[in-house]
């Protein structure tokens, strides 16, 4: 593998993580929010 193959593959890891770690913080917040009564969600 040539060195940019390497800054590539850097890169979709990166992408990857950041990805799943927003779609795994999104996902507990909606979940979350559910346990809350709508008059205390001061948030929306």
């Amino acid at each position: 593998m040539t060195m940019w193959g390497y800054v590539a593959l850097g890169w979709a890891i990166t992408a990857v993580v950041l990805v799943s770690y927003v779609a795994a913080l999104l996902w507990r917040g909606r979940r979350l929010i559910e346990q809350v009564p709508e008059g205390e969600r001061r948030w929306l």
